[in-house]
């Protein structure tokens, strides 16, 4: 069966009704711009003096931001014992090449897991993930952040530091982590979208199924960026 097409019509009536979309676009635009400014006016939870596991030991979430003022967490999420690690983590975070930008911005953006340290740098290394990575193993941390052990979910956090007193004040997980993605905006600008089940599309697109069915698996991160993909420095 030939996968449908969208209709073919004139460029004056194609301009139209991109005109049309564009109006609802806008919109969007706008009320993101009016969710991001009562983000800036959420209130703030001061945090205990947490200490996590960096590359080089024992690190206080006071010094994970480096001296920067703000520090955003993406808590991976991790089995123990697994060969392999959520596929979804895994591609979400090899996509983050390039963050010296945020340097500009008084920011960092790390990764924390519940892994033991020296099984989530190895797994980092073989993935050719190109973060840093904190692990929360033995600490509260994790759970406290809603990112509890054994697979239990991802999650984002955004933290601010005032001098050593660390507060957190944003979180989201879910769906909410697309914001920090290019991939899923670049996707949905596809005529045929993400091809899952659960979007609305004329008859006849093509969905593969389920959500997450084309994200790929670890492996296939592991092979378009680990060791001996020619992807590292």
């Amino acid at each position: 069966m030939a996968t449908a097409l969208p209709p073919v019509v004139d460029t004056e009536t194609w301009r139209a009704q991109l005109a049309a979309l564009r109006v609802r676009e806008k919109a969007a635009t706008r009320e993101l711009d009016a969710i991001a400014a009562q983000r800036r006016r959420l209130p703030m939870v001061k945090l205990p003096d947490y200490v996590l596991e960096g590359e080089d030991g024992p690190v206080r979430l006071a010094d994970i931001f480096e001296g920067r003022s703000q520090l955003i967490t993406y808590h991976h999420m991790w089995e123990a014992g697994a060969e392999w690690q959520c596929g979804g983590c895994t591609g979400f975070t090899a996509q983050y090449t390039r963050l010296e930008f945020l340097d500009n911005y008084d920011a960092r953006f790390v990764v924390v897991t519940q892994g033991e340290i020296g099984e989530a740098l190895a797994y980092r290394d073989k993935t050719g993930n190109r973060m840093q990575w904190y692990s929360t193993y033995g600490s509260t941390f994790g759970a406290d952040m809603d990112a509890p052990a054994d697979g239990g979910g991802f999650a984002v956090n955004v933290f601010l530091r005032d001098g050593d007193d660390v507060y957190r004040t944003w979180h989201t997980n879910g769906r909410g982590t697309e914001i920090l993605t290019h991939t899923f905006p670049m996707i949905d600008i596809l005529p045929y979208g993400r091809r899952e089940e659960w979007q609305d599309v004329p008859d006849g697109w093509p969905q593969d199924g389920p959500a997450g069915a084309g994200w790929g698996t670890a492996q296939d991160v592991a092979l378009a960026y680990g060791p001996g993909s020619g992807h590292q420095d």
